[in-house]
């Protein structure tokens, strides 16, 4: 036995293979009946093997870190395992006394469990060799072995070949030879085993270096692009993801198969890690290990991706503790980001290694863009990568590590890794002194507003360590996640990826998605000072405070640093400060309320704050993450922007009530195709208020709407529309209380999510209620079937012809793992808001039955709704009210007003049907 497993402690306490062989022979000396033999057997090392997984997670909680020593251990569990079932089928249930020279047989462990690294539900993958094709007593001893195997409920994943099959395998297949690399020895014919070793040795690996090498970093970019092609996803994958396990996997890979060294500190001999890398890489390896063991644990299973749902458990079990302005699970996840973060590291020098050696002369192994720059200022090019004369350049002037990349920007090189693990080591050199020196803040904001690529080199500027040294606060985010459903990357990630957006909006390659951003970012009186805010933004995060606060406070303190005057400064803060202020606006208030317009225009008081605030918000949104962008917000924003900036240009509206009803009646008309006696019969059923509340495109679909409807006592349309990004649901009904919690409920069964819904009642009595609605993707429903399922369930709902509530509640979640969360509800009663209506903000926990149970328990406070607004932020949803008391009067009695508020938060907190009585 190899020396793999030595370090571990008590081995006899996670599996006693002696006792247990001894425990073997009497039961088959017991009886001969092969079928009692078998269930005897199983069921002891049942129990054995129960037994040890229970002492390596003992093990493991006692040492919550220790992530190499439980997976050595259960890889060691299994051997024993292994084993003793194949001992005992080859003495006992298929001996062979005078055994051929084709009755041999040598088992041996493959890829991870070939390795030593077992989690608690890993594979078992294992190899059956034979020296030439197998004998009837070769194939009985594998086949019984295997079914002693999976009756213990072991995952096996194995092949039986002969010498020659292994090697035609291994050549024709990348997964097999790569398995096959990492094989090792577990029990049977140790002979065969290394005849087998020595042909794969001089057949397969001999030669072929270069190209198992560039296979399997093809292979891994493949993967990473599967796997989102970011190591700061917020659930990461510890296995398969960017930044783990299996990136220090295919470097120990090609280690092997270019030196076949037998452990990873062989690779410092080899020349391909230093031994500072190797602690480095031992370190992001135990921990992930650790992470993983936890992950199968608490999962029952295989499980490899980090969800929301295990990193709340995991941090306890890990020991992790809370700090001010940061949680438990927070502090945990940012931990293993800075560990994903030191696998990139060690994968770009250790390329750097490889290129070095496998490069034929004047030329690179891997391909990259020559470039032929002009000055480099005392920095050198090593076959186009910007390149250090001597080990210690930085250390002469610090001032270095930050004008590297600034030459790095400027002329579109690459930095050689040995370049930025040198960056990386004297990183810490960028102290007080050096931040105030002018020329470095004159760098360090020529690469942040650069007018070339700043997303790029600012994510090499992070990898190296410099940016967080140089804006210390921004360290302070670095691998910071935050712990919600909302957010799909950690906060230095979400800002270079916005600072990397606002460039593309600059540059033009955005103007489909954003005409009215990327024509601002043309006439900008300052360029840097929406680069600035938008890097300032977040900056105040984790600090147990109001972070847009906080981070204005600061801007204040960075800003003449990096060289920005006072009114940048200025600018720059306000921005922090109210970076969150337009999409509240838009998404949570009524924009034809001109009390909001005058209100949101108060606060921005100048044109030009208008303009960043609008391109700082579009950009903040779309970082997010994948999906959260949709032209719903696009037309919200653009209609808030031209709202608030005609009052900022005039100080008023351009027109009065009557001329922009006036005007608005002359549009409809010019859309609606139809005589001016039939428009202006059908006008004539709409209120005032009505015509100030819906946009042009809306009225005229309502208006064909009511005239298709006649005298029908309900009449539903549903028209998709491709702008907004969602599905115009009209609804004509006999005005009756409880219209809207029933409407609001048929859509939810349908499928549906209301953004937005606007409820109007006709002179003549009739209620016409617009709701835009998305599927659950944030799609338009536009199939006729998907409209027709929308339709029906409306009906049903109004005929009160099924429960709504328990059909609501029997659906999934519309987020998975949103149970992870809780948020804990609240309501906001505001009278100030809106001159002529209650503004209601509810905040509660997202879930398919709230906007039924909210309109539920308005109806119940004898409360009339006129529009509602929906926004939803991963698992909070924000849905704000309009309403008025019967008569249309605002909701003030305080006594009314703490009514509404009880029976609205016990309807947000409430899961049970006693909500809801329909």
């Amino acid at each position: 036995m190899s020396d793999l497993f030595d370090h571990l402690d008590h081995r006899r306490a996670i599996i006693d293979r002696r006792a247990l062989s001894g425990r073997l022979d009497e039961i088959a000396a017991e009886t001969s009946d092969t079928g009692k033999r078998r269930r005897a057997v199983v069921a002891l090392l049942r129990e054995a093997l129960d037994a040890g997984r229970a002492e390596i997670e003992r093990r493991l909680l006692d040492h919550p870190s220790a992530g190499r020593l439980a997976a050595n251990a259960t890889a060691f569990l299994i051997d024993q395992i292994v084993r003793l079932s194949h001992d005992f089928t080859t003495h006992h249930l298929y001996p062979a006394s005078n055994r051929t020279a084709g009755e041999r047989i040598t088992v041996i462990a493959v890829g991870g469990y070939g390795r030593g690294e077992m989690a608690p539900h890993s594979d078992v993958d294992i190899g059956f060799v034979t020296p030439f094709k197998q004998t009837s007593w070769t194939e009985q001893v594998i086949e019984a072995q295997l079914y002693t195997l999976w009756d213990l409920g072991l995952k096996v994943g194995h092949s039986s070949r002969s010498v020659d099959e292994m090697i035609r395998a291994a050549k024709d297949d990348l997964t097999i030879r790569t398995a096959l690399v990492e094989a090792r020895f577990i029990w049977g014919d140790r002979a065969l085993y290394d005849q087998a070793a020595a042909r794969f040795d001089a057949e397969v690996v001999a030669g072929n270096a270069r190209a198992f090498v560039a296979e399997k970093l093809a292979e891994r970019d493949e993967r990473h692009k599967r796997m989102g092609d970011s190591r700061y996803v917020v659930e990461p994958n510890v296995k398969e993801g960017k930044g783990g396990l299996r990136d220090l996997h295919t470097l120990f890979w090609i280690g092997k198969f270019i030196h076949r060294v037998r452990t990873v500190p062989e690779l410092v001999d080899a020349g391909l890690l230093t031994t500072r890398e190797l602690r480095q890489f031992a370190r992001a390896e135990n921990f992930l290990l650790a992470v993983r063991c936890h992950l199968h644990t608490l999962a029952g299973r295989a499980e490899d991706r980090l969800t929301f749902d295990f990193q709340r458990e995991i941090a306890q079990r890990m020991q992790f503790a809370e700090r001010p302005g940061k949680s438990a699970v927070e502090r945990f996840m940012q931990l293993y980001f800075l560990h994903a973060k030191s696998v990139g590291d060690l994968t770009g020098t250790f390329l750097a290694h490889l290129d070095e050696q496998m490069a034929k002369r004047g030329r690179r192994f891997l391909p990259t863009l020559r470039r032929r720059p002009g000055k480099l200022n005392g920095f050198v090019l090593d076959r186009g990568r910007l390149a250090l004369p001597v080990d210690d350049f930085f250390q002469r002037d610090p001032v270095r590590l930050l004008e590297i990349f600034a030459l790095a920007d400027r002329y579109g090189l690459e930095i050689h890794p040995q370049a930025m693990r040198q960056a990386r080591h004297d990183a810490k050199l960028i102290d007080g002194r050096i931040r105030r020196i002018a020329r470095a803040n004159d760098l360090f904001l020529d690469v942040l507003t650069s007018p070339r690529d700043p997303e790029t080199v600012l994510r090499w500027m992070n990898e190296a360590g410099v940016f967080g040294r140089f804006v210390p606060d921004f360290g302070r985010v670095v691998a910071q996640m935050q712990f919600d459903m909302y957010h799909h990357y950690t906060v230095d990630e979400h800002t270079i990826r916005a600072i990397g957006l606002l460039s593309d909006i600059e540059q033009s390659r955005l103007t489909d998605d954003h005409p009215l951003s990327t024509a601002i970012m043309r006439n900008l009186h300052s360029r840097r000072t929406i680069y600035v805010a938008v890097l300032l933004h977040d900056i105040a995060k984790g600090r147990g405070g109001d972070h847009s606060v906080l981070g204005a406070e600061l801007a204040l303190r960075v800003c003449p640093r990096l060289g920005l005057s006072e009114a940048e400064t200025e600018t720059v803060s306000w921005l922090v400060r109210h970076h969150l202020l337009m999409s509240a606006t838009a998404f949570k208030r009524d924009l034809a309320d001109f009390k909001t317009i005058l209100d949101f225009a108060q606060i921005v008081q100048s044109a030009e704050r208008l303009r960043l605030l609008l391109v700082l918000t579009v950009v903040d949104i779309r970082a997010v993450g994948p999906g959260v962008w949709n032209g719903w917000k696009r037309q919200l924003l653009t209609e808030l922007f031209d709202a608030a900036e005609e009052v900022l240009r005039l100080g008023h509206k351009q027109k009065g009530r009557e001329a922009r009803i006036a005007s608005k009646k002359e549009a409809v008309a010019a859309q609606f195709g139809f005589g001016d006696a039939v428009f202006q019969a059908l006008a004539k059923r709409l209120p005032e208020s009505y015509w100030i509340a819906e946009p042009v495109e809306v009225i005229a679909a309502n208006l064909l709407h009511i005239r298709q409807a006649g005298d029908a006592p309900l009449h539903i349309a549903a028209v998709p529309d491709d702008d907004r990004g969602a599905t115009l649901v009209m609804v004509l009904a006999a005005d009756h209380p409880g219209l809207f919690y029933r409407i609001a409920g048929g859509i939810h069964l349908a499928g549906g999510n209301i953004i937005d819904a606007r409820i109007h009642t006709t002179r003549d009595g009739l209620a016409l209620d617009n709701f835009l609605v998305q599927d659950p993707l944030g799609r338009p429903f536009a199939e006729a079937g998907q409209i027709q399922r929308l339709t029906r369930a409306i009906e049903d709902a109004l005929a009160n012809r099924q429960k709504l509530l328990p059909k609501l509640e029997a659906r999934a979640l519309p987020r998975a793992r949103a149970e992870a969360f809780r948020v804990a509800p609240s309501v906001f009663v505001d009278n100030n808001a809106s001159n002529r209506f209650t503004v209601v903000e509810v905040n509660a926990q997202d879930r398919p039955a709230l906007l039924n149970q909210l309109a539920y328990a308005l109806f119940q406070s004898k409360v009339t709704v006129h529009s509602a607004h929906v926004a939803t932020y991963g698992e909070r949803a924000v849905d704000t009210f309009y309403v008025t008391d019967l008569i249309g009067d605002k909701i003030d009695g305080a006594v009314r007003v703490r009514g509404l508020e009880k029976r609205l938060l016990e309807a947000a907190a409430s899961r049970s049907e006693d909500a809801v009585a329909a």
